[in-house]
């Protein structure tokens, strides 16, 4: 919205649809209809643990030696992708950053 001066005094006007409101006072009063959701996929270890590869990783918690990996990008797109490991002894979470 851009400030305009009319005849009638200051009103507000967009320069994307050409809508226009009469400026009350210094104050602009913003109106905002959101008409969609977005679903934000999320990533469920223990869901899918039996689709994800195993890998040799010691586990600086209980001395394991297996763990399942996955990556996934944590950072901007133009930064690597972060990995995650889990023990499958005793479920010990870590990550590596590339």
């Amino acid at each position: 919205m851009m400030p305009e001066k009319l005849e009638s005094g200051l009103s507000w006007t967009c320069r994307k649809c050409g809508h226009s409101e009469s400026a009350k006072g210094n104050k602009l009063v913003i109106k905002e209809e959101v008409k969609s959701t977005v679903t934000i996929p999320v990533f469920d270890v223990e869901k899918t643990k039996d689709k994800l590869s195993t890998i040799e990783a010691d586990c600086n918690k209980c001395g394991g030696d297996q763990a399942l990996w996955w990556m996934q990008q944590t950072r901007s797109g133009d930064e690597p992708a972060t990995r995650f490991f889990k023990c499958i002894k005793c479920s010990n979470t870590w990550r590596e950053y590339a």
